[in-house]
């Protein structure tokens, strides 16, 4: 957390919700978990931190209520009360992308990846019927629920997303240093459209697409598509096309629906908004992908055979050796004590995992 807490454990917002937690916060907003005592069920309360974020926060969520959809996060609920306005969402009891991925795995497999693109493009998709753009997408503004499983994503924050295409537009032209903005400049400007920093009222639904193009490349790569902050933004305005992720080619398992992925992202990633699919398109083309949906688990490199690019993985409820072989790996290695993530498939004499991902700075070999 980066600042003060504006509220406490037990703290009653209009005489109907009372907070339980603290959840996190971002430069426009600190996120409660509370109970409506109403309907005797867990809520997300979200406060503007500033002036500035609470003029819009109505606004904000007459249109995001707009939305009903199985990928994105339901508005509930808005109140003001003397001293500030509350945004009420469905709770989701889950991690984000940011933290619960990126962080956690530094890339991701094509399955997993197309898996995510499939949902998002239809919670967009969704949200573009009813007249509604994001305008902030980014992995932080995703939550998922199931560990690695992703059995729920929900793209959220759609509330403040007009607010903070404001505070980032205010940043990018040198008119607001402030270290809400600069927060909120540093987390979207890797996913922001060129148009949006040309000029924030050519923002629009391809915007979005956009911001899609460039989460799917950071997670399928493990690095964003035009640099940090912003640093990214000249390559950002002549949309310089990413490299395609090495991993893709390196196993044969990946490549196929790697490369299918990859030319997904590019057409996203155009510079002329017109050339970019509309977000029902993305669906579209996404429903001709073939990935599996395959329970994930979690487990421990036991063995790494000395000559052959074979080894074996111990399951964490420790019933079972799992073989893999190398090829089935996508990013870096493993080493004995390697904590990996992995699908797990029948075999003999063993059960075969694939995919298999390194867990990034977890090694239980000290």
């Amino acid at each position: 957390m980066t600042g003060d807490k504006l509220h406490k454990l037990g703290d009653r917002i209009d005489n109907r919700y009372e907070i339980l937690r603290f959840v996190g916060e971002g430069g426009m907003q600190q996120v409660y978990c509370a109970t409506d005592s109403v309907l005797t069920r867990e809520v997300a309360l979200k406060v503007p931190k500033n002036s500035s974020a609470q003029k819009r926060f109505k606004r904000s969520a007459v249109v995001s209520a707009r939305v009903n959809h199985p990928n994105v996060a339901k508005t509930l609920d808005y109140i003001e009360t003397s001293s500030s306005s509350y945004l009420i969402e469905e709770f989701i009891s889950g991690k984000d992308l940011k933290e619960g991925l990126l962080q956690q795995l530094g890339l991701i497999d094509p399955y997993l990846t197309a898996k995510i693109l499939h949902y998002l493009a239809k919670g967009i998709a969704a949200s573009h019927d009813a007249g509604v753009i994001h305008r902030d997408l980014k992995p932080s503004n995703v939550m998922f629920v199931g560990d690695f499983d992703l059995s729920e994503i929900k793209i959220t924050d759609f509330g403040i997303a007009k607010m903070a295409e404001e505070e980032i537009v205010n940043a990018v032209e040198g008119g607001d240093s402030s270290t809400s903005a600069s927060a909120t400049v540093m987390g979207a400007l890797p996913y922001m459209a060129p148009e949006m920093i040309q000029d924030s009222r050519n923002a629009g639904k391809p915007s979005d697409i956009w911001a899609l193009g460039a989460m799917m490349y950071e997670l399928i790569s493990g690095q964003k598509p035009f640099g940090f902050g912003l640093a990214a933004v000249p390559n950002i305005l002549v949309a310089k096309t990413p490299s395609k992720p090495t991993y893709i080619d390196k196993n044969i398992q990946f490549q196929s629906l790697g490369n299918e992925l990859y030319q997904l992202i590019i057409k996203c990633l155009q510079k002329k908004s017109d050339d970019r699919p509309t977000a029902q398109e993305l669906v579209q083309l996404c429903e001709k992908l073939c990935y599996p949906i395959v329970k994930r688990q979690t487990g421990t490199c036991g063995y790494l055979h000395p000559k052959y690019n074979w080894g074996s993985i111990e399951s964490d409820d420790k019933k079972q050796k799992i073989f893999f072989h190398f090829d089935s790996v996508y990013g870096n290695k493993p080493t004995v004590g390697s904590r990996v993530c992995f699908s797990q498939f029948p075999g003999s004499p063993y059960p075969r995992a694939h995919p298999v991902i390194l867990i990034q700075g977890i090694n239980t070999n000290f």
